[in-house]
């Protein structure tokens, strides 16, 4: 069963910082383009961040940009979301995504076909 398991999620206060990591169960997410998005109470699911399947490109949604950064560790299996300098407004169920196998569409616009359970961020003010 393809499975990804989200970590890192918590309490912290606003001004602070926090990583969240993303791990796939199966191999073949190394090759594929993988992604964060997150959901508040009452509001849609909203984009954060996507990167490539090598790890070298990735984008931003605006309301982390210059704040959070995704990475991917050198197996590939497992990706990585830094959020600093952290806002009452990021509180919300932070989810990873992946593309399918072989898929490299690096963007908020794109299909992701596997989701995790989600894991909560909440920064107190």
């Amino acid at each position: 069963q393809v499975q990804l398991v989200e970590a890192g999620g918590g309490l912290v206060q606003a001004g602070g910082s926090r990583r969240l990591s993303c791990t796939a169960s199966a191999r073949m997410f190394r090759n594929a383009a993988r992604a964060w998005f997150r959901q508040a109470p009452g509001k849609e699911r909203e984009f954060v961040a996507a990167i490539s399947w090598s790890g070298g490109f990735a984008v931003y949604g605006d309301a982390v940009k210059g704040r959070f950064t995704i990475s991917r560790d050198n197996g590939k299996t497992t990706i990585y979301l830094q959020m600093n300098s952290l806002k009452p407004e990021d509180t919300a169920v932070y989810y990873c995504a992946s593309q399918a196998p072989n898929s490299d569409y690096v963007g908020g616009e794109y299909e992701y076909d596997y989701w995790g359970q989600g894991t909560q961020v909440t920064v107190s003010s």
